[in-house]
């Protein structure tokens, strides 16, 4: 490049960057290009931020901290081309005299030279209508699944993979928030980066309370994949001694590699297997679960495999859990629960969780259950990668990630993208001979409750509906319902919450098929997903069958089987972007994602084909 050009070019970036002129008296910013696509940012006296402009259609550069050490790591930034979607910050070095960005595949043309600034702020007050209110989210960025989680000293850790630089996938990093009651989260800095062995994918973590690691009493250890091309995914451990904050990476990583020609190897679920005093891995290797075992939770050996045909066709395991629970509250009677989510594999196309009941006996896991039933544990569409925390004694409580592969890097939000379910406690009944998992919002929840208007108890005629407007005055999309529906004589009994635009969600009992049904085709903005074929299943589990053509891969209706009873109950938590059904006591859930362009401020009661009896109805506002 000509030197006027040159110098043309680091004026215009000196501006951009707030400084008044080439002659920098604070900090000081020098470009060194070393070909058409290639520079090196020197920066003098660094402030704490270089801010990146992002534009989420370009094509990824490489932007990387140079500090000379083997342990530099390239991250994929969608640097603006032609427009600026939104900044993200690129951390610099505290304290230093100097700072060396170097940053590859962007064009010497391209707008981000324009807006690129220093700063050592960055701005991350909540400027997203659709961030929800009571859900957890990332601060900024991306987000998909939970991992990691665990409970110590009073606080309950839940890490997930996060993109610091976008709200697109990439960069896998464990994000990292800490809250005392599981409803209020602070947001703390990513506790571990992705590095030169791959992005840092899903996995878990324990407290080694005997200090069988030998990294001392009550460390928190975590388990990892990393993945990258060059490497595959192969399974890594870290380890904290200061309550989960700061994490360092074993030194002999990894701790564990895929058998020859296995490329799906991921996800390390650990336990503790009590009757053998032993460590368990689990990781989902393609389309089934290795188990491994290890007395110090550096060295492993492999114990034995299981899920070849087990559950919904085709498939591929994802996030695997493994957790005891009561048969109907008796912890004398107990039973080992295998959570595995799938994708592809969802009854309504996409990601879902499903799960299996049986026994493991230290090596091997034996399923009650035939090899084509099908239990989930989620009816909705936005249900994935739950997995539950370590260390909470009798409580089982898990967390899914509130999205769907189909469409979670296009949905309408752009600070962030992707929410947490609210966290659901899991327990075991029985029903027509089988062991069903129900999962119910964790009682923290009820903190949540700012205040309550009841309604009385009416009955529903059949084809005459009952409004109720307002539902809550100066209503911010943020409540829950809880009403009980005694059936009477009509073939469908249900309601309709909406808003002044006549967005609707709609609920709903069909009683002569047993179905009970969430539909949000016209829920508000929907025109994001695609069509698509999803896996369609002839039996489901042994309560239902359907077969499914193409259908809208978001503006649709879920559904879930009812067994028939004199009255249900209904729990419905309604956030911004979202709403989770808990029915009868959660022997169903459904969660499905809702992007109305106003609040919901109204309810409708209806019924067909004869009447029924609402026996009162509450409805709380949620507030933090």
């Amino acid at each position: 490049m000509k030197t006027s050009i040159f110098y043309a070019m680091l004026c215009a970036l000196a501006l951009a960057l707030g400084l008044s002129s080439c002659q920098m008296s604070k900090s000081e910013l020098k470009l060194e290009w070393q070909g058409d696509s290639l520079v090196v940012i020197h920066i003098a006296n660094p402030p704490k931020y270089l801010l990146l402009p992002v534009e989420e259609n370009a094509a990824e550069s490489q932007v990387r901290l140079d500090t000379g050490g083997a342990a530099d790591t390239d991250m994929d930034v969608r640097l603006a081309q032609k427009k600026v979607d939104y900044f993200v910050p690129f951390e610099l070095p505290a304290e230093a005299k100097k700072a060396t960005v170097r940053i590859d595949r962007i064009a010497q043309n391209a707008l981000c030279w324009e807006q690129m600034k220093l700063s050592d702020t960055f701005d991350t007050v909540n400027t997203d209508r659709f961030r929800p209110v009571y859900h957890h989210t990332p601060l900024y960025g991306w987000m998909n699944d939970a991992n990691g989680l665990v409970y110590k000293g009073g606080e309950y850790h839940l890490y997930f993979q996060y993109n610091p630089y976008g709200s697109i996938w990439g960069n896998m990093h464990w994000g990292h928030s800490v809250s005392k009651d599981l409803m209020h989260w602070e947001h703390r800095a990513p506790a571990i980066a992705r590095d030169t062995l791959g992005h840092i994918f899903s996995g878990s973590s324990v407290v080694d309370v005997d200090n069988t690691s030998g990294y001392g009493e009550g460390t928190i250890v975590a388990f990892y994949t990393s993945a990258s091309d060059k490497n595959g995914q192969i399974q890594c451990m870290a380890y904290s001694r200061d309550n989960g904050n700061t994490y360092t990476k074993y030194e002999k990583n990894p701790i564990l590699t895929p058998f020859d020609g296995l490329k799906d190897f991921r996800d390390p679920k650990v336990f503790w297997y009590a009757p053998e005093k032993k460590w368990i891995m689990i990781v989902s290797a393609d389309k089934e679960m290795c188990f491994y075992a290890s007395r110090n939770l550096k060295d492993w050996t492999y114990l034995s495999v299981w899920g070849e045909g087990y559950g919904v066709q085709p498939r591929q395991f994802e996030c695997p859990d493994m957790v005891q629970l009561p048969v109907d509250g008796n912890r004398s009677r107990m039973k080992w629960v295998m959570i595995v989510n799938v994708n592809p594999g969802c009854y309504f196309g996409g990601s879902a969780t499903q799960y299996f009941v049986g026994d493991f006996d230290g090596t091997h896991f034996i399923c009650d259950s035939p090899k084509e039933t099908v239990k989930w544990l989620d009816w909705g569409k936005d249900h994935y990668a739950a997995v539950c925390f370590s260390n909470t004694g009798d409580r089982v409580i898990a967390v899914p990630w509130m999205s769907n592969w189909q469409y979670a890097d296009v949905v309408p939000t752009r600070q962030f993208r992707s929410a947490n379910a609210l966290p659901r406690e899991l327990t075991l009944y029985r029903q027509d001979g089988e062991l069903y998992v129900s999962a119910i919002p964790v009682k923290e929840v009820q903190s949540l409750r700012k205040e309550m208007k009841d309604i009385p108890a009416f009955t529903v005629n059949a084809d005459k509906e009952y409004p109720i407007t307002p539902l809550l005055d100066n209503n911010k999309g943020a409540y829950e319902l809880s009403m009980r529906f005694t059936v009477g004589t009509a073939g469908v009994m249900g309601f309709r919450l909406s808003n002044e635009k006549d967005e609707v969600v709609d609920v709903y009992f069909n009683l002569p098929e047993r179905k009970f049904v969430m539909d949000r085709t016209k829920s508000g903005i929907v025109d994001f997903g695609c069509k698509s074929r999803p896996h369609a299943l002839e039996a489901p589990d042994k309560r239902m069958s359907a077969s499914i053509n193409y259908i809208d891969d978001f503006a649709l209706a879920t559904w879930a089987p009812v067994v028939e009873a004199p009255s249900h109950s209904l729990d419905i938590f309604v956030d911004k972007c979202s709403v989770e059904i808990f029915l009868d006591g959660g022997r169903v859930a459904m969660t499905n994602l809702i992007f109305p362009n106003e609040p919901y401020n109204r309810i409708s009661f209806y019924g067909k084909g004869g009447s029924y009896e609402v026996d009162g109805c509450k409805v709380y506002r949620l507030g933090m």
